[in-house]
């Protein structure tokens, strides 16, 4: 299988940010009440300033709202605020006057030329700019409303220039309708006693001109001349199918009389009465002769006098069909004659419609000419009858009025202490939380291995396998034998020295932590080691500290540990993995022993999805990938599926490994009393291979040399004592990321 690893072979893992929110909760809240508490002070003491509106409505059309920014802009005006600055004596308030209320800061600033001298704008500026700083005014949308709000440090100020605004502004537009009224008089008398002259000699022309024309007007407004050939067209037409009509009924007849064909078939002959009577007698006959036919003989005179009357009926038909026949002719021509007199009537009034047509054209011409000037002519009358009105009128007309007067405030708008003091303590509640969340997420810790991710092609080797039978030969049964052990080569820690002389092996008390043992008793969190007498190198071993070191300082990607005196030397893996994630590193810790004895004590308990799960396919990274009680490491336990089945899907344990080394920065991997075939499976590039030791005996020493002879030269050897008991777990962190 070639597979090749990518940089989109980890993803965020939210659960170890919220972890870390659940974690710094205090600090969060201390912050955030703090700056809660900040704002409150400031609300209490800042200054209180108060807000008015007054609103105006335009009493005018659809037209007026288009137009209402102009408006806005009116009501705000220098004019109409130099109005009521002075109504109001504003000058006269320190609010309003920046030059006598300058604090220290401003008069610094003015000092080092970063802002302007209040002293050098004019009074009369200054309480403008100062108006304009704390007025709006604005349209309400999809009305003729406007708006005017006013803030002031006074409440009764605050009130009292939003209504002194209105009524300069009403005041103001009153005396432009007055100046309006005065110049639309003015204008407009003289244009509009012209202007009704013009229109009666316009609508003189037009009664002389349809006077002295011959284009009389009928039916809807229609010339004479041009409605009655119109009419005469439509005879012709008629007359025309008539006459048509007529000669093709006479020619059917004729070609059917021609011929001697049956005249049943022709249309024009089922017309007639009479031929419809003969038609009927003879179909009596024939039945009477067919019926007699049956019993008499041609010959026989009955026989013979029905057949003269069939002749006699058959002659009868044909010459009412030949009158038929020449009345329909006469029809014909009779049409041919009416067409002919239409014709030449037709052509008699084609020339006079003409010439109706086109006086009828100037006559609209001179019609348009004086409605249009009617048209003005009402115009002028009503702009000068309203200027009239307005002129001679001791009050303007009114079109603006106050809808709402504004009114004393009772509360300050500014500042708000309970909105205030909840968007501080929220605001700053978020940030910590921002912050917390941004500090996880660039320390790496909160990555985890995505799902579908892919590896190098990796051979295929035998799961790790594990010890089950100690090795029961001793030292002294090999002095016995005359024999001794082989010296294993082993080099020697960065910190240690090397390996020690032959001597006798001093009992060394072991310091294995108590949590590790598969029924470890609590002990409390401020429990510390009790000191122990220094206890020097043996066999080249180094600490816990150094061992971390060792891996930071390489880079290493894996750390194989061999335990090769059972569960309780599990404990330099775990004690190696929180000391490298204390430092800072992503770090996971993989259990690959019989019993747990690695991840059991990092867990509240042994039932939790593990590798075996892993690689039965009952689970995915997110649910085996459990947080270390007392660390920031990540753990993968043993598991809660079936080994045997497990066992089976062992050539996925190298793809595993090479997707954990992509997460993580370091993947720990306790390996139990395993030799040197069993781990090669979970080796790889930048790999460390441990071998954990709580007492330096021969066991140790055996399973030492097996590995250097394997092809593991670089043993370490590490043990943990000297190195101090971690404390109590952090509850409620479960799931890693």
């Amino acid at each position: 299988m070639s597979v090749q690893s990518t940089a989109a072979d980890v993803e965020i893992y939210p659960r170890p940010r919220v972890a870390r929110l659940a974690r710094n909760w205090l600090r969060m809240l201390v912050i955030a009440l703090a700056v809660a508490g900040a704002a409150f002070a400031f609300s209490m003491t800042a200054e209180r300033h108060y807000k008015a509106e007054a609103q105006i409505k335009i009493e005018t059309g659809a037209s007026f709202k288009q137009g209402i920014a102009t408006e806005v802009q009116i009501v705000s005006s220098s004019d109409i605020l130099k109005q009521v600055a002075l109504k109001l004596n504003l000058a006269q308030l320190a609010e309003f006057d920046d030059a006598t209320n300058m604090s220290s800061l401003t008069k610094l600033l003015v000092i080092a030329g970063l802002r302007s001298d209040p002293q050098e704008i004019p009074a009369e500026e200054r309480v403008l700019n100062k108006m304009r700083d704390v007025l709006n005014v604005h349209g309400v949308e999809k009305t003729g409303v406007i708006a005017i709000e006013f803030s002031s440090q006074d409440p009764e100020l605050a009130e009292a220039v939003p209504n002194a605004i209105a009524q300069a502004y009403i005041a103001t537009r009153g005396s432009a309708k007055i100046r309006s009224n005065s110049a639309e008089t003015s204008f407009f008398g003289p244009e509009y006693a012209n202007l009704q002259q013009q229109v009666k000699d316009a609508e003189a022309k037009v009664a002389n001109y349809r006077s002295q024309s011959d284009s009389g007007v009928g039916a809807d407004s229609a010339v004479f001349a041009t409605q009655q050939l119109s009419e005469l067209s439509s005879e012709l037409l008629r007359v025309r199918a008539t006459r048509a009509s007529a000669e093709a009924g006479a020619d059917s007849v004729r070609k059917a009389l021609q011929g001697g064909g049956s005249l049943d078939v022709v249309p024009e002959l089922s017309s007639s009465d009479l031929i419809q009577r003969l038609r009927g007698r003879r179909v009596e006959l024939r039945a009477s002769l067919a019926d007699l036919s049956i019993t008499l003989l041609d010959n026989h005179p009955r026989i013979r006098a029905l057949k003269s009357q069939l002749a006699d009926l058959d002659g009868q038909i044909r010459n009412e069909a030949q009158k038929v026949m020449r009345g329909l002719a006469m029809q014909a021509q009779t049409a041919q004659a009416r067409e002919t007199k239409l014709l030449a009537d037709v052509n008699t009034l084609k020339p006079a419609a003409a010439r109706a047509s086109e006086q009828q054209v100037e006559l609209d011409a001179l019609q348009r000419d004086a409605n249009a000037r009617r048209r003005q002519l009402e115009t002028y009358q009503a702009s000068y009858l309203a200027g009239q009105s307005g002129k001679e009128g001791s009050y303007p007309p009114v079109d603006v009025r106050i809808l709402s007067e504004a009114e004393v405030p009772s509360e300050p708008y500014f500042p708000k202490v309970l909105p205030t003091v909840g968007a501080a303590f929220a605001g700053s509640l978020l940030i910590m939380a921002i912050a917390t969340l941004l500090q996880q997420l660039f320390s790496g810790r909160a990555m985890r291995p995505a799902a579908g991710a892919r590896f190098e092609r990796i051979d295929e080797v035998e799961m790790p396998a594990i010890r089950q039978e100690p090795i029961v030969d001793t030292f002294q049964d090999r002095a016995a034998d005359g024999t001794a052990p082989p010296e294993p080569t082993l080099r020697p820690g960065p910190f240690e020295g090397g390996v020690a002389a032959a001597a006798p092996i001093p009992s060394v008390q072991t310091v294995a932590n108590d949590r590790f043992a598969a029924h470890a008793e609590p002990v409390a969190r401020d429990q510390t080691v009790t000191a122990r007498e220094p206890v020097h190198s043996v066999l080249g071993e180094i600490g816990i500290e150094s061992a971390a070191e060792r891996l930071i300082a390489s880079g290493t990607a894996r750390a194989i540990f061999v335990s090769p005196e059972g569960d309780e030397a599990a404990a330099s893996a775990v004690l190696v993995a929180r000391e490298v994630s204390d430092a800072g590193l992503r770090v996971l810790l993989l259990d690959l022993t019989a019993a747990g004895a690695a991840s059991r004590p990092m867990l509240d308990g042994r039932l939790f999805a593990g590798i075996t799960n892993l690689l039965a396919s009952e689970a995915q990274f997110s649910d085996v990938i459990h947080a270390d009680l007392y660390s920031d490491c990540h753990v993968i336990p043993v598991g809660t599926a079936d080994p045997v089945r497990a066992m089976r899907a062992a050539d996925r344990l190298p793809i595993i490994m090479q997707s954990l080394a992509t997460a993580y920065d370091l993947v720990v991997v306790e390996c139990g009393p395993a030799d040197a075939a069993g781990i090669s499976r979970v080796t790889g590039d930048a790999t460390e291979v441990f071998l954990s030791m709580l007492e330096p005996d021969k066991e140790v020493a055996q399973a030492a040399h097996h590995l250097i002879e394997s092809g593991y030269p670089d043993l370490t050897l590490v043990t943990p004592r000297r190195h101090q008991q971690p404390g109590w777990p952090v509850y409620g962190r479960r799931t890693a990321a």
